[in-house]
């Protein structure tokens, strides 16, 4: 592979730290680079020692749901390739690596361990410490057994005990292995986009189911952090939000307003409660009548204090009135996009950063723990060049060297993803990977972009 290092990366615009200054706090050891996956997305092997059905494989199997039927009974074959997946996390000189365990590997319908399932996170998470790359472990990255959405899902408050349940066996089992704990992977894509959309499972359409179902994802994560700290002393605990950065589309009063209520709607929703122990008043302007149910001393769990946010950022979002009393999206033209059709937008990073710094006095240090774009990358005989998605990552590294320059407290930064994997409702099509899969034959190449990294970090420990 050193050919190709040499090859692609001798043109300093191919350096991971294009786009740092000389003194960046970036350019430091303490801060941590990482790479991150989930597990439906990467592992496979669904119906294997003891897997239960997932909301996902439900939602896969039903017709037009997923692009072109996919589904993830395959993806990369992780639960197979897992220590070949982990040495390349280590050759590429990350120092860190987020993971998502899956609820339906590793408890059964009763509540009881499957020790088949465990066994394989505490090999992968062993092999992790040996390799000294520290372990990132989200509990929830939107896969919901399928018996407990039987049940009602995160609809029924339920669902909130069992999953502290699911936190208490698995930080008793992986104790000492894990670097941080995230209870909760983008509660609002869980909520909004499975419960409003329906573009994701569980597939509803309801703004009051989905209030409903963030209010008991927000429960079960703050009834699980006191668990996590007593199973796990050694781990940081946390939980990882999708922020989305949006402007109006012209100066005017509506369009402004309009912006604030996708702000309320994006952010507000979740981070409002965490912070603040309360939900925005404008999200029930969009929706009126839509308020959960919340019971006495629900707000103060949701709001104890956590040791970490992760904050996943793609784009940016420019807003318009409806003429009622939501916003809509405006399409500008002449933009950078994603293979997605998300805007490139850098500096929407920054900004976002400073807002949160601004209006939450108590946040905690915050690490990137999503960031990266689907493109179209070009396949050739011994290289994935993949230019867009490293001038992607250039640019928003900077924005986040800035915005610690400007008073904000972040710790590291993992890329998505370190494997083209299942993307959703997207099936195979989009590709996100720092490495490229070849789905037939399950080979993995690093594209231009992961050697970019490899050189920069390796870099890095020489300064």
């Amino acid at each position: 592979m050193e050919h190709i290092i040499n090859s692609t990366l001798d043109n300093p615009q191919h350096s991971m730290a294009a786009c740092l200054p000389t003194d960046s706090a970036l350019l430091h050891p303490q801060f941590l680079f990482g790479a991150a996956t989930a597990a439906f997305q990467i592992e496979g092997a669904n119906a294997t020692d003891g897997r239960l059905t997932t909301i996902w494989d439900t939602f896969c199997a039903t017709p037009g749901k997923v692009l072109n039927g996919d589904d993830g009974a395959i993806a990369c074959d992780h639960y197979r390739l897992w220590s070949e997946d982990l040495d390349l996390v280590k050759n590429l000189g990350f120092g860190g690596y987020r993971l998502s365990i899956a609820w339906a590997r590793v408890m059964d319908e009763r509540g009881l361990p499957n020790e088949r399932g465990i066994a394989f996170y505490k090999r992968l998470l062993d092999r992790l410490q040996a390799l000294n790359i520290k372990a990132f472990v989200t509990l929830y990255h939107w896969d919901l057994p399928q018996y407990l959405q039987d049940r009602g899902g995160w609809m029924n408050r339920e669902t909130a005990y069992r999953f502290a349940e699911y936190a208490d066996l698995m930080s008793r089992e992986l104790q000492g292995r894990v670097a941080a704990w995230a209870t909760l992977n983008e509660p609002w894509v869980i909520a909004d986009l499975g419960h409003v959309a329906g573009v994701h499972a569980p597939g509803l359409t309801d703004p009051r189911m989905a209030t409903q179902a963030m209010h008991h994802l927000l429960l079960a994560h703050g009834l699980a952090l006191p668990i996590l700290r007593a199973n796990d002393p050694g781990a940081q605990v946390g939980l990882v939000a999708n922020i989305g950065f949006g402007e109006p589309h012209r100066d005017t009063p509506a369009d402004r307003h309009a912006a604030a209520l996708c702000d309320a709607h994006h952010n507000g929703w979740v981070l409002d409660p965490l912070f603040k122990g309360e939900y925005p008043a404008a999200l029930f302007e969009m929706w009126p009548g839509a308020q959960p149910l919340v019971l006495a001393g629900d707000m103060e769990i949701i709001s104890r204090p956590m040791d970490y946010l992760g904050i996943n950022y793609y784009m940016r979002n420019v807003l318009e009135s409806d003429g009622a009393h939501g916003y809509r999206h405006v399409q500008v033209p002449d933009v950078e996009r994603t293979q997605m059709g998300w805007e490139v937008y850098p500096d929407g990073l920054r900004q976002l950063l400073l807002t949160l710094h601004r209006r939450y006095p108590n946040l905690p240090p915050i690490y990137i723990t999503e960031n990266g774009l689907a493109s179209d990358d070009i396949v050739q005989t011994d290289q994935v060049e993949d230019s867009q998605r490293l001038s992607y990552l250039q640019r928003h590294l900077g924005a986040v060297d800035q915005a610690i320059r400007q008073g904000v407290d972040v710790r590291g930064y993992f890329a998505w993803s370190l494997l083209d994997n299942f993307e959703w409702s997207y099936g195979y099509e989009r590709r996100f990977g720092i490495v490229h899969v070849d789905y037939s034959t399950q080979k993995r190449t690093p594209k231009l972009s992961a050697l970019a990294f490899q050189r920069f970090l390796k870099q890095r420990t020489e300064l």
